[in-house]
């Protein structure tokens, strides 16, 4: 299983700007790795950035994680979580951190964190406690590709626009038109490149090409429950934010995804509304 990139795509990606991880990350990666990490070491490294340690704090204080006391130390998420845990959790605020979080970008980080909380209670509500932490940092990572290609060109407000009436599927065709690239691609390679499980790779690359997928043999059990995972945290955030309205990208991979899973219809609406409580 391997990613292929077109000629053209070799060609524009020597010029899409894909942030490095921040020094921070790097230390902290390093520090971790060790056969026997320091823990007041770790804690200085996430200290030193306001910006991570606060993101930290606010993720592990979320609906994702369900805890009964707040958690208000660096040192107290360590200590609860373990460096398993508060490895992706790290990774995933620190690429928020770094990529587009101005103004404009609020409210596309605002809908990214729903989808990844969203994808955590799933992949519970599916019995499959095990993927919770690759759901959440899937769901926040997905679609990172979107900021980068919105800085590199000019006319992206259109695809936005775009997006926004015929929904990604149709707008990522479109990206291929225009860019010889698109958000998969781009936010594929960002993941590679920040280390994250190559399933999480994998399953961001394939994310709009789903015919066929569950069949194909390009992505593995768990890739396809994390495909799943997020394409159902993605209509249950599109129902919650677009009363009414058809979610074209559902309707795509509602059978598909329905027939691996094993669900009949009132099973996934029993799930579906159940986020709604």
């Amino acid at each position: 299983m391997a990613i292929t990139l077109t000629q053209e795509e070799k060609s524009i990606l020597k010029n899409v700007s894909i942030p490095p991880r921040p020094e921070v990350l790097i230390e902290f990666s390093q520090e971790a790795k060790k056969p026997e990490p320091n823990i007041s070491t770790i804690a200085k490294i996430l200290h030193s950035d306001v910006g991570i340690s606060a993101a930290v704090l606010q993720v592990v204080n979320s609906a994702a994680f369900r805890r009964a006391r707040e958690i208000d130390s660096i040192d107290q998420a360590i200590m609860t979580l373990g460096l398993k845990r508060l490895v992706p959790l790290v990774k995933a605020v620190a690429l928020k951190a770094t990529v587009g979080q101005d103004s404009q970008m609020a409210e596309f980080w605002d809908s990214q964190t729903e989808i990844a909380q969203c994808a955590s209670v799933v992949a519970n509500a599916l019995k499959k406690p095990s993927l919770a932490n690759h759901a959440y940092m899937l769901g926040l990572f997905h679609f990172v590709g979107v900021p980068i290609l919105k800085q590199h060109f000019d006319n992206y407000d259109q695809i936005l626009s775009l997006a926004e009436e015929s929904g990604w599927d149709c707008a990522a065709t479109e990206e291929m038109k225009l860019y010889k690239t698109n958000h998969t691609t781009i936010g594929s390679l960002l993941a590679a490149q920040w280390g994250l499980p190559k399933v999480m790779v994998y399953v961001i690359y394939y994310m709009h090409d789903v015919e066929g997928i569950f069949n194909s043999g390009e992505l593995d059990q768990s890739g396809l429950d994390l495909l799943c995972i997020l394409k159902i945290a993605r209509h249950i955030v599109f129902l919650k934010n677009n009363s009414g309205e058809v979610d074209s990208e559902w309707q795509a991979v509602q059978e598909d995804i329905m027939d691996f899973l094993e669900m009949e219809y009132e099973e996934m609406s029993d799930l579906m509304l159940s986020e709604f409580d």
